[in-house]
């Protein structure tokens, strides 16, 4: 909103300031009462603001417009139309002196249907990616294996005790003309001492003639925040959150008028 201001002047007899808060500019314009007010009638005297003078057409006014020596308006960044939210990459990595493993969750895939909604048509996953050391603090990601944990495998690394082991195999080529080419075995094997699970990954690969074995212990404390890890990204590859998000009250509303019964009720009163 604007500003007025009417003030006496020495020199010109009356400026009038007009200023916008919300600028940095702001305009002026002076001139002398007895130029702005002429005569309107010789014997009728008019009152403005609490000062008795004549009304009358204003002229001979001056207007000046100076923007602010010391603030510049500032420009409005907008986002480049189409531009989406940048992709961010996350990870938990250990390393050891014979391997290093990295561990990174992967998204879920939604398919749309025709009603213009999304069904989640695959999981999400956790990648585990093992390199072999190639010296001192040094390892080699050329040589790096990976395997992925589905969210029920996940769910079996959470309920391990610490004297729990468990076991995974993987076949990439499964249902394929090619089966049984490629074996991957995953073994979390507690340590002899207690401090920790042993991650122990073997791949035959027959098409390529590998056959690699890479082991890293992990410590209890480094196995507590792959738990913890786990417990919170589950959801997500799940891809409840998304559905959660879309969660509506009037949706509810019109679900409850159509089967005034809902599922929750026939089940608890059984």
């Amino acid at each position: 909103m604007s500003n007025f201001s009417l003030s006496p002047s020495p020199t010109s007899g009356f400026s009038l300031n007009l200023q916008n808060p919300t600028k940095t500019s702001y305009l002026s314009f002076s001139s002398s009462i007895n130029t702005i007010f002429a005569p309107l009638s010789s014997n009728t005297p008019k009152s403005f603001s609490g000062l008795t003078h004549k009304a009358a057409l204003p002229r001979n006014l001056s207007l000046t417009c100076r923007h602010s020596d010391y603030f510049e308006p500032q420009q409005q960044q907008q986002q480049p139309h189409g531009a989406s939210t940048p992709k961010v990459f996350v990870g938990y990595s250990i390393y050891k002196g014979k391997a290093a493993l990295t561990v990174e969750p992967r998204s879920p895939e939604f398919s749309p249907l025709d009603s213009g909604a999304f069904k989640l048509s695959k999981e999400g996953m956790v990648m585990l990616q093992f390199a072999p050391a190639a010296g001192v603090r040094q390892y080699d990601w050329s040589r790096k294996q990976v395997f992925s944990l589905s969210v029920t495998e996940i769910g079996s690394i959470i309920s391990l005790g610490a004297k729990d082991s468990c076991e995974f195999f993987h076949d990439p080529n499964k249902g394929r003309s090619d089966e049984g080419r490629v074996r991957k075995v995953l073994k979390v094997e507690p340590l002899p001492d207690g401090s920790g699970h042993f991650f122990n990954l073997s791949v035959q690969n027959k098409l390529i003639n590998l056959d690699e074995n890479i082991y890293i212990p992990v410590t209890k404390a480094e196995f507590a925040v792959l738990v913890s890890a786990f417990n919170f990204v589950m959801p997500y590859l799940l891809g409840w959150h998304t559905a959660v998000n879309s969660f509506k009250p009037e949706d509810t509303s019109r679900s409850n008028t159509a089967n005034p019964r809902s599922g929750a009720e026939l089940e608890w009163n059984r």
